[in-house]
């Protein structure tokens, strides 16, 4: 697959299990939830301070909720 690049594997997902899979959140919608400018959520993701995957050609990074939630109990 040209153009994705994901840091977690990808996993096979069955039609009865579509409710297990985690909300993702756009590095602006992390960035409205802990009250910092989108360049920082950036930074930290570039870090590995807050964890992110990218998706699609242009390599947008995507979020998953519990992700963001447990950087905030830190």
């Amino acid at each position: 697959m040209d153009g994705v690049i994901t840091e977690y594997p990808a996993e096979i997902v069955t039609e009865g299990e579509v409710e297990h899979i985690d909300s993702l959140l756009t590095a602006g919608e992390v960035a409205n939830l802990l009250h910092a400018h989108i360049n920082t959520v950036r930074r930290w993701s570039n870090l590995g301070i807050l964890p992110s995957f990218r998706i699609g050609p242009r390599g947008d990074r995507r979020f998953r909720e519990k992700d963001v939630m447990a950087f905030l109990l830190k």
